[in-house]
């Protein structure tokens, strides 16, 4: 389909308009004579050609992310369209900071985010705006709250990102990880610990394990507190739109709109290139904390420029720009194309879970709540499990055309002994060596039942 597109790169040179102006023929470097072609100033063919066939042999070492074979980490090429957006923006490399670096771009991204912030249920009276991804957003989410509790701890689950510990400790808050796992004293206990606490990180969709974490539980207890929430859906956010589907447990999803911030990565289920994240807050009124004067930008307009409330400076236009087209072909809303696909993520990572529950090589360690799906070969103790899935883990990779690209996950010694009682864990193990596959790509629907043969044949290889 990329290729499908390219007649409208080249309509775009031929018809861009940019206040009269069209896209030059020429960059200027004329003047380097014997290693540009005089008249556009693009390297010499036999120079361009050169390095053209040496990238294209450095890239075949990266793993097919585009192909259903690849089901290992939350990597997947952008769409097409998003791709054909960010060319074409990128030919005019708008910068988002002021109003005066890209007015169109910049107008796109209050469009696209204001578009996210409904999708989550906010209202109109919201400040956000768009980021180089998730961690920097996230990093925006706790400096806030710094700023808002200055003297008050933030809290993440133990099964959230690290970016949340690592940005506390570069912003100096105090932080501690807790569980957020439901289990019989989860009241009590959460009680006990959101007491004196400022802010509560709540994931929804962790990194992991795809969890969803209890939300509409959390809130409740938060607010009896007085402790802010602080909702990190980089991963999970767009899986807001298939709440009544069916497909996943609607509570969480109900009430997002009562978190005081929200982080969420276009990049990562949003059919976007890197780097694209987004940070919502439920009140304006923060940007007070963002106030800056600059003495040569944010004259060409009295409008809002977005670099008025960022931390950071120069952000690529061609991300606003690219989003803007994806929304305005396939839609945010609940019936979208774009929540079709999104659906087809999920229908394949449950399909798979089904026959890892079905499997006499496999067995499933966890059920889904978003689209990773974490399993691993049956065996009678966790060192062999261990040593299996590492071999498989390898062996699948050297296949050719019947490769599966699957990830690793470290399992706490004490949390498996809990859930398979039976196998045997010796004293000396911490963790268990576990697969993980994350089923991001639609096309992994059709896919499922020729993972779980390769996955088989593997097996049956390495027990020779």
């Amino acid at each position: 389909m990329f290729k499908e597109l390219l007649p409208y790169l080249n309509k775009w040179f031929e018809q861009a308009d940019i206040r009269g102006y069209s896209i030059p023929d020429s960059y200027g470097t004329e003047h380097l004579k014997g290693h540009t072609d005089k008249s556009s100033g693009v390297p010499s063919s036999f120079k361009l050609d050169a390095v053209f066939n040496e990238f294209v042999e450095r890239m075949k070492l990266n793993y097919p992310f585009h192909h259903p074979d690849y089901a290992g980490q939350m990597l997947k090429p952008p769409h097409p369209v998003a791709w054909l957006a960010y060319s074409m923006a990128m030919s005019v490399n708008t910068n988002n900071h002021a109003l005066d670096g890209g007015p169109p771009t910049s107008d796109m991204e209050k469009e696209v985010v204001a578009q996210i912030a409904a999708m989550f249920g906010y209202d109109d009276a919201f400040l956000g705006h768009l980021t180089s991804g998730g961690t920097v957003a996230n990093l925006e989410a706790l400096w806030v709250a710094k700023n808002l509790h200055p003297e008050k701890p933030v809290l993440f689950s133990t099964a959230s990102h690290y970016t949340h510990k690592r940005m506390c400790d570069v912003l100096g808050v105090e932080n501690r990880a807790v569980s957020l796992a439901e289990d019989d004293d989860f009241e009590v206990r959460m009680r006990a610990e959101l007491k004196n606490a400022g802010t509560l990180v709540v994931t929804m969709g962790t990194t992991g394990l795809g969890v969803i974490e209890p939300l509409d539980k959390l809130i409740p207890l938060c607010r009896e507190a007085g402790v802010r929430i602080h909702v990190d859906a980089a991963y999970g956010g767009f899986f807001k739109l298939l709440e009544d589907t069916g497909l996943l447990s609607p509570e969480p999803w109900q009430l997002l709109h009562k978190a005081d911030s929200i982080v969420i990565d276009p990049h990562k289920h949003g059919l976007q290139p890197y780097g694209c994240g987004c940070v919502l807050f439920k009140d304006p009124a923060v940007g007070r904390f963002y106030k800056h004067d600059s003495p040569y930008t944010y004259f060409s307009s009295d409008e809002l420029h977005l670099g008025e409330i960022t931390l950071e400076c120069s952000r690529a236009g061609a991300a606003a720009a690219a989003l803007w087209f994806t929304l305005r072909c396939f839609g945010l809303e609940k019936s979208s194309p774009f929540a079709l696909m999104l659906g087809d993520c999920l229908k394949a990572a449950r399909d798979f879970s089904n026959r890892m529950i079905k499997s006499a090589s496999f067995e499933l360690f966890e059920e889904p709540e978003t689209d990773i799906v974490t399993y691993f070969p049956k065996a009678g103790s966790s060192a062999e499990i261990s040593r299996l899935s590492r071999t498989l883990f390898n062996d699948t990779m050297q296949q050719g055309r019947s490769s599966l690209y699957l990830s690793l996950f470290n399992v706490e010694a004490a949390d498996f002994r809990k859930r398979f009682p039976q196998i045997i864990i010796t004293q000396a193990e911490t963790s268990v060596t576990i697969l993980r596959s994350v089923f991001m790509k639609p096309s992994h629907l059709e896919f499922t039942a020729e993972m779980e043969s390769r996955l088989k044949a593997s097996l049956e290889r390495i027990k020779r």
